[in-house]
């Protein structure tokens, strides 16, 4: 994410903290953390998918995704 779009997310988050924030600036807030987090997933997924564990007798397996019903 680029950086000015964090510090927008920032300066937003600080100003909700002193006045209420504009419908607008609402909506800009949640598309920004929408994305962030979005982007973060991501990134999160590509460190987990290069992650394996180590077994006690020396072994190495990659993780596994979780299976969900």
């Amino acid at each position: 994410m680029e950086q000015s779009k964090l510090d927008r997310i920032n300066f937003l988050a600080r100003k909700s903290k002193e006045t209420p924030l504009t419908e607008e600036e609402k909506a800009e807030q949640a598309a920004l953390r929408a994305e962030y987090i979005a982007e973060f997933r991501a990134s999160f997924g590509g460190i987990m998918s290069n992650t394996v564990i180590q077994r006690p007798d020396g072994t190495k397996e990659p993780l596994e995704k979780k299976q969900t019903h």
